[in-house]
């Protein structure tokens, strides 16, 4: 399994189609999500991914502010999970957020069902639970 880190221009279109594909089988059709997956963050942010034999397994992506870095839209692919995919890709994703930006503060808009799998690496919340795209939601930061 390769992590692969990527901008929206070295995608390949195929890569893209992929990424779209797990993020919309898992946050519109398995979470019944009902807002446009895709958004301008896409255009800037790094596309970070776990991949073997050209199938996505788990994704996210980094977003840099001006105050701090975020990262979101964390998955793994229905057919891979209860393989510890989640918190390897998080784990890696925190590790390039300290690499490439070091010295800001990571935040994450996370779904409140996963609070404490994010304590577990050192989240704090930051906000009460409240609905984001009608699914509960907490802010939290690093």
């Amino acid at each position: 399994m390769e992590l692969k880190i990527k901008t929206l221009q070295e995608l390949s279109p195929q890569e893209v189609l992929s990424i779209i594909e797990a993020r919309v089988n898992t946050f519109i059709v398995e979470q019944g999500g009902h807002y446009g997956d895709v958004d301008q963050h896409d255009r800037t942010c790094l596309h970070l991914y776990l991949e073997e034999d050209n199938h996505i397994k788990a994704y996210t992506r980094i977003i840099e502010e001006e105050d701090c870095v975020r990262f979101g839209r964390v998955l793994v692919v229905k057919q891979y999970r209860k393989q510890k995919l989640g918190r390897k890709i998080v784990t890696l994703t925190i590790e390039e957020i300290k690499k490439r930006y070091p010295g800001k503060t990571i935040k994450i808009i996370a779904q409140a069902y996963l609070k404490e799998f994010y304590e577990s690496f050192g989240f704090v919340a930051q906000s009460e639970v409240y609905e984001h795209h009608n699914i509960p939601h907490i802010d939290m930061q690093l």
